[in-house]
């Protein structure tokens, strides 16, 4: 999630429509408030509706508004026989989950692609690297900034992997191949944002502090992705999560190429081929459960599907602009770095990777689950030409702090 890097595509969250409807717990303000509970397939479902205390309503500590999760929060969504089922799985995941992480001895280290600090001409190197970032334009910049942005946020990923039942690090250092997986996956993925800031930072083109203040306001706002706690949900969307980093750092390294800056194609690249693998270890985990329990699967598939899969730095916020995320989207779109498209393509992928229009011995519901993900991706792809279409024509543009809050064309 750092499996998770990718700006979000507004022309896919307008053409996917609303949330699917859950349910809701009473709100009270100032707190965390419990809400109804309802036993579903033997299983305890706790819903709960997150309310800001009222000094934070609003307003940070400096007097900003950073954006907070709005949605209700279903916890605990997974019914006891399908946890039963998942936790089945340790032998599995050993066998074929951790064989996709690589000895770190093995791991390229961003050293390995930046000037060398201890090095006689290290000065010069630095040189080269600013003379080759030169080339680089301002909505190139904002597109890697953010998606740097994105990866830098990691903490949040570990802990949203942590809240899945079934599959979470219950003690920070459990020998599980769950939580040895998500611990080194982390460390793994800790390599993208260190790499991408130490060479953005070298390049001398972006506001650092403006950088890392967003970075600190991400951290802090969190993420809710609406999987539950449930492994089901959470798998699928790091599936789709790790495909769409891959896709976006992939279109990253062919335009820096395009740029004449090969080294920072190089670097985009290699973040994409550790996005790849990562996508073939979490996608494996759902064709596993696809397997053993189609009909859980495939209504999980759904049920991510309706609610939109929420990009992980849809929340960033750099104490200046309260539409950051939005303007970044624009950009990403409109320089083809991640679109409405992509998304449509990534759930044609999966539906083909899981072979989910022949999946057999579902439910009825499971069937109107099956049909909606197989019909989704044409919807999505009619809805975003329409989409375009209308879009008014004539320069908009939008500054970012970021670039010391030069211009940048938004459409």
């Amino acid at each position: 999630m750092a499996a998770m890097a990718v700006s979000a595509p507004v022309g896919a969250s307008s053409c996917l429509g609303a949330a699917s409807s859950a349910w809701k717990g009473e709100r009270v303000e100032g707190k965390l408030s419990m809400g109804r509970r309802a036993v579903r397939a033997g299983g305890m479902e706790v819903v709960m509706t997150a309310t800001l205390p009222p000094k934070l309503q609003g307003a940070g500590v400096s007097g900003g508004k950073p954006p907070a999760e709005k949605h209700a929060l279903r916890m605990h969504s997974i019914a006891p026989e399908k946890l039963e089922l998942f936790k089945s799985l340790e032998g599995w995941a050993s066998e074929t989950l951790l064989p996709y992480l690589k000895p770190v001895e093995k791991c390229w280290q961003p050293q390995d692609f930046l000037p060398d600090p201890a090095a006689e001409d290290f000065l010069d190197q630095v040189r080269e690297l600013r003379e080759r970032s030169a080339c680089l334009p301002d909505d190139y910049m904002v597109c890697l900034v953010g998606d740097m942005i994105t990866e830098e946020a990691l903490p949040t990923y570990q802990t949203m992997l942590n809240t899945l039942d079934g599959s979470r690090d219950e003690t920070g250092a459990s020998p599980t191949p769950w939580g040895v997986w998500t611990r080194a996956w982390t460390a793994e993925e800790n390599r993208h944002g260190d790499l991408l800031n130490k060479y953005l930072y070298l390049t001398g083109r972006v506001d650092m502090k403006q950088i890392e203040k967003t970075i600190q306001y991400l951290i802090g706002s969190g993420m809710d992705p609406q999987t539950e706690n449930n492994p089901y949900l959470g798998f699928v969307y790091t599936s789709f999560q790790e495909r769409a980093t891959f896709i976006s750092h992939g279109n990253t390294a062919r335009h820096a190429k395009e740029h004449g800056d090969a080294k920072l194609a190089q670097i985009c690249g290699i973040i994409a081929a550790d996005e790849r693998r990562h996508e073939n270890a979490y996608t494996k985990i759902v064709e596993k459960l696809f397997e053993l329990d189609p009909d859980g699967a495939m209504l999980a598939f759904a049920d991510m599907m309706k609610k939109k899969i929420a990009m992980p730095a849809h929340l960033m916020y750099d104490g200046q602009n309260d539409h950051l995320f939005d303007d970044f989207s624009l950009v990403a779109q409109r320089t083809g770095v991640y679109t409405a498209r992509d998304y449509a393509d990534i759930m044609e992928h999966l539906v083909k990777r899981w072979d989910v229009a022949h999946v057999r011995g579902l439910s009825p519901e499971g069937e109107a689950a099956q049909q909606y993900v197989c019909g989704l991706p044409p919807r999505i792809r009619r809805l975003d030409e329409r989409a375009q279409a209308k879009v008014k024509k004539g320069p908009k543009t939008g500054s970012f702090s970021w670039i010391f809050n030069r211009e940048v064309a938004l459409l």
